[in-house]
């Protein structure tokens, strides 16, 4: 139901450009290296070799060869272009000597280079929604043959012999490394629409909206993730206005897009971890935080407390963060509340002084450790301040500025800091490894430039 609402909610979405989610675009760095190490690493062509020359049910032995045997095989080139609209044309280059007993009653070798052709069609399972591969018209292209049979047997008769016996064997032979292959491949898919956590505060989803698109360039996977609070309600995605990939990227690049709308949902899961209480009376460069430095700034704090008392600073978010971005910077919005109490001994409840409503932003570094959006701020700017309640009397809390400022600096955001390093999950696919991805910021969204070394 989650998965229908998203859909309904995200719409259609235009080619490299994002709405409320994120937008995967593969170019062919990826899937070069996806189905050339799938091939490298199954060794699927010597498995299919060793099983060459065995019995199997049903299959029928081949006239004029007995003792079948392949060995020898090169290392494949795999050779890949997209079909848009239907996927990848794959190309298997690749060479092998096929041994055995003769017509003639002699040991026979083919030398044999060849190219296995096949299109592999993208599509989405109907059952988790992932992307597929499928491979259709595989066909074994003979680029030379060389043989050692006698020189002085006729030609017509070598030709129909070798000709009979390799489209006999070869076909049923590399074929299936082909569809070997790409189970390997879609394995690495398993997981790009799993639960991921965001801490103990809920989890994203990547959700697809669609069958992903082929261009002539690359593979476009459109997103609208699913936020969900743990035992909670679903975060909607807000549309803060459209993000979309520069054009400026290499040819055959890969690259990730998590738009505004998209950062803004994951941060929200984390609003109540943002809620802190400061009771330390030192706390980095600022003065003692006690009645008489806050006097400093509002006289009216000395009237009711002459003699110092220890302050109690408690900070709630009202609302929820939200992300905004602009070309080369990025800033979080935070509005909630700041009050002040002073401290009482013997176990009694602190005493409110003042309530401040507060409005500010902190600007946002993004990193990347392992499968994990990296967040840390700084200050960026106190936009607003006013007074909510007070027990000490009218007084300027515009006086409070510099106090309040020097405060979130160096008491709240190592706070919120902390809570940030849970770090936002990235999506999990084709062993992707994201540590080497440059990062742009760009209007509404933020920008992984994925690299493979």
């Amino acid at each position: 139901m989650l998965r229908i609402l998203c859909l309904a909610l995200c719409g259609l979405l235009t080619p490299a450009r994002a709405g409320p989610g994120a937008l995967l675009r593969l170019g062919m760095d990826v899937m070069n290296r996806e189905v050339q190490s799938a091939m490298d690493e199954s060794h699927i062509l010597e498995k299919m070799a060793a099983e060459a020359g065995k019995k199997r049910p049903g299959m029928k032995p081949i006239k004029g060869i007995t003792n079948l045997k392949v060995k020898d095989v090169q290392l494949p080139v795999v050779t890949l272009s997209f079909l848009p609209g239907v996927g990848i044309f794959q190309c298997v280059s690749t060479g092998m000597t096929i041994t055995g007993k003769s017509f003639m009653g002699g040991n026979m070798e083919i030398i044999v280079v060849l190219n296995i052709t096949a299109t592999n069609r993208l599509q989405q399972d109907e059952e988790t929604g992932i992307p597929t591969f499928k491979s259709e018209g595989c066909e074994v292209i003979l680029v030379s043959v060389k043989t050692n049979l006698p020189s002085n047997m006729l030609p017509k008769v070598v030709n129909k012999f070798l000709d009979s016996t390799l489209h006999k064997v070869l076909p049923g032979l590399m074929c299936p490394a082909i569809d070997a292959v790409l189970v390997y491949v879609n394995k690495k898919w398993a997981n790009l629409n799993a639960p991921m956590p965001v801490g103990q505060m809920g989890t994203v989803e990547y959700v697809l909206t669609a069958l992903p698109t082929t261009t002539a360039n690359y593979i476009q996977v459109d997103f609208c993730p699913v936020v969900q609070r743990e035992k909670g309600n679903t975060i909607q995605l807000a549309d803060a206005g459209e993000a979309e990939l520069p054009k400026d990227y290499v040819e055959g690049s890969s690259q990730l897009l998590l738009s505004a709308s998209f950062l803004t949902a994951e941060l929200a899961l984390l609003q109540k971890s943002f809620d802190v209480n400061v009771q330390d009376t030192m706390i980095g460069e600022l003065p003692p935080q006690t009645t008489e430095t806050l006097a400093g700034f509002i006289p009216e704090v000395a009237e009711a407390y002459p003699k110092p008392k220890p302050l109690v600073t408690q900070i709630r978010i009202n609302k929820p963060p939200k992300v905004t971005i602009k070309t080369g910077q990025s800033l979080l919005h935070l509005h909630g509340t700041l009050e002040m109490f002073a401290a009482r001994w013997r176990g009694k409840a602190p005493v409110s002084l003042f309530l401040l409503e507060i409005h500010f932003n902190l600007k946002i570094q993004y990193s990347v450790r392992e499968d994990r959006l990296q967040v840390a701020t700084s200050l960026g700017r106190l936009l607003s301040l006013s007074r909510g309640s007070s027990s000490i009397g009218a007084f300027n809390e515009k006086a409070l500025t510099d106090f309040i400022t020097d405060f979130l600096q160096e008491a709240y955001i190592p706070a919120i800091n902390d809570v940030l390093q849970v770090g936002l999950p990235l999506p999990d696919f084709l062993d992707m490894n994201y540590n080497l991805a440059e990062l742009d910021i760009v209007e509404n969204a933020l920008v992984l430039d994925l690299k493979l070394d």
